[in-house]
């Protein structure tokens, strides 16, 4: 069967075809419904089913393949490297359920997680989906505030964390950020369990903390069953990024998570039980969730769990972990590829890499020049997704598990299927179907299973942020720009809310940054609109050159920047030149490697950049600040 049907049947028959995935995962009762649509924009999915997660990512693999590795954690932060099979997978995630259910956990109960890359925090994730506790996963650094808001949306009766993280070798202690931020919160947590891996000291509070070794101990014999939830119970909450006010928590559920999950990982990322699957993301993000921790081990493939940098002790790391654990998948972001980029590309040619089959990536725009290097050096297909938290799995890439498709360089690909996607005008909610027509890309119901269900404890807020941007639609909004060619194929252009509007043009900083990128002198931009007396807003760009030596030669940066102005002019037109092209050493990103174009506007307008907990490097934002304030 082509795509384009299978597609199609997804659309048209959607209860037949979510029927046949559904039979990839173990069912305690099978779903008497497969959709209820009855109130939307709330969809159930396999109503009446129940069903386990961490029955399908381990329990159901102890018959065929109990001693295939399943975790494999790998620290070049600490030099740690561990393996755990499926059968002993299954017996450290009885440890920790025991140990929650003996803090008091129980079904329906929130766990906020807060902790580094390592196994201890798939256990807990695991544990907590066994016991039919709600897992609130936080990425391991976030500043005290940060981390404060989330305790307080989530109420969690029980936080596990550890003494602390490290990153290029500098440790983060985390234990003072978490107590500061209990301190801070309204909401107080019953208890907290600590990993303590000896990085930094920790201060214990009587009767609420509790070390995770000793208690361990006691359970190293724990059997504890797994609870059979409804499909349409919460399997976890997760706090999607750039919120304001109180955080947002993206509510996900049990059943259609694990099938849209399961169907992904054959359909999508062809992935096969046996076989090796490599995620650089962080548990605390959603990718990681879906293809760190679930995704591959509902497949019965190894997943590597990764703490460290990608170019330390050198840029081939990543290169030798595909060759000593014959990785066959592997997904990262094109962020990590640009810094790959700038390192000797002989890394790429010294390893074996021929289990490789395929590079998936995703969280940012993949630009031409970096698609185009890295599938040069890899020599495997190189593809590009697009999705958000909010979806928890691709909603546009190529599926050649159900057909092979040629890639386009710059588009993530076609809807997938369950998938009803379309590109509406911004103000009339008209749909735009002629090709390279530049309007919202929104989803329409029913949404297909995996995605969010609501908002946490806020439904009226899933309704009014989601559902009613669009003028007379009830239509989910990704708040991205898009356009599809004459072939289907959807190109992202940037997020509704990054358009500059330039004496009355509206520009979207996405094409601006996708022109100058193209330079052969420029490794990286950043485009962001700066406030104009005259203009309204002029186009301010931020580029890493490929050569450093233009950064100390006012003549050489000069000569640059002209000449990438020309390469504006030529592709976009004059309207879109930027009105400075400025030269830096790094770009201000969060720790997942977003661009923090908000906070590089508000430098160049003289404000506050607001909270910045998430950044990677804060030195990136002072170079902006001194380029004006020099």
């Amino acid at each position: 069967m082509g795509y384009a049907e299978f597609y199609r049947r997804s659309i048209d028959a959607p209860d037949a075809f979510w029927v046949e995935q559904a039979r990839l995962i173990d069912w305690h009762e099978p779903p008497r419904r497969i959709c209820d649509d009855s109130r939307p924009p709330f969809t159930r999915w396999f109503v009446g089913g129940t069903t386990n997660l961490c029955h399908n990512a381990v329990d159901r693999h102890l018959r065929d393949r109990p001693d295939q590795p399943a975790l494999i954690w790998v620290s070049t932060e600490t030099d740690g490297e561990r393996v755990y099979s499926f059968r002993e997978l299954h017996a450290e995630v009885n440890r920790t359920a025991a140990m929650l259910k003996s803090l008091g956990v129980g079904k329906g109960d929130r766990v906020l997680i807060y902790m580094p890359m390592i196994p201890e925090a798939a256990f807990a994730m695991l544990a907590c989906a066994r016991i039919g506790a709600i897992h609130s996963v936080v990425f391991g650094g976030f500043a005290s505030v940060s981390l404060a808001s989330r305790i307080e949306d989530a109420e969690p009766k029980a936080i596990v964390s550890a003494d602390g993280g490290s990153r290029a070798g500098k440790v983060i202690a985390y234990k003072p950020l978490l107590d500061e931020a209990i301190r801070l919160s309204r909401y107080k947590p019953q208890a907290v369990l600590l990993a303590d891996r000896g990085l930094a000291p920790m201060e214990r509070v009587a009767g609420r903390d509790h070390d995770w070794a000793p208690l361990r101990e006691k359970h190293l014999d724990a059997q504890v069953p797994c609870e059979w939830l409804q499909s349409t119970d919460v399997s976890y909450t997760i706090y999607t990024s750039g919120t304001t006010g109180r955080p947002k928590g993206v509510q996900r559920d049990v059943g259609g998570y694990a099938v849209a999950l399961a169907a992904s990982m054959e359909l999508i990322f062809q992935g096969r039980a046996g076989e090796t699957y490599f995620s650089t993301s962080d548990i605390g993000w959603v990718v990681g969730h879906s293809y760190i921790v679930y995704g591959p081990l509902i497949a019965g493939m190894s997943t590597i769990m990764y703490e460290g940098l990608p170019i330390r002790p050198d840029a081939g790391i990543w290169w030798q972990l595909v060759e000593k654990y014959k990785v066959t998948v592997m997904f990262s972001a094109p962020t990590a590829v640009r810094v790959l980029k700038k390192q000797d590309p002989a890394f790429l040619k010294k390893y074996d890499l021929s289990s490789l089959r395929g590079l998936f990536l995703a969280g940012e725009p993949l630009d031409e020049p970096t698609a185009r290097w890295i599938g040069d050096g890899l020599g495997v297909p190189i593809v590009d997704n697009y999705w958000q938290t909010e979806s928890g799995w691709p909603i546009l890439t190529i599926a050649n598990g159900v057909e092979p498709k040629p890639a386009k360089l710059g588009s993530p690909g076609v809807p997938m299927y369950g998938y009803k996607v379309k590109i509406l005008h911004e103000s009339t909610g008209e749909e735009l179907v002629r090709p390279n027509e530049k309007g919202v890309v929104v989803i329409e119901g029913p949404t297909p299973p995996g995605f969010m269900q609501t908002v946490w404890r806020d439904d009226e807020r899933f309704v009014r942020t989601y559902w009613e941007s669009i003028p007379g639609k009830q239509v989910y909004s990704t708040f991205d720009w898009g356009i599809r060619d004459e072939d289907g194929y959807f190109y992202i252009l940037g997020r509704t809310d990054d358009v500059i509007n330039v004496a009355g043009h509206r520009l979207g900083t996405r094409e601006i940054e996708e022109s100058i990128s193209s330079h052969p002198g420029v490794a990286e931009v950043a485009v962001v609109g700066v406030a104009d007396p005259m203009k309204g807003q002029v186009a301010m760009a931020f580029a890493i050159p490929k050569d450093s030596a233009v950064l100390g030669d006012a003549a050489a940066a000069l000569k640059l920047e002209g000449d990438v102005m020309k390469v504006v002019d030529q592709q976009l037109g004059a309207v879109a030149r930027p009105s400075r092209v400025r030269f830096v050493s790094l770009l201000p990103k969060t720790r997942s490697g977003k661009l923090l174009r908000r906070a590089i506007q508000a430098v160049c307008e003289g404000r506050d950049p607001g909270d910045l907990t998430t950044i990677e490097d804060p030195s990136a934002l002072q170079q902006i600040k001194d380029l004006f304030n020099p």
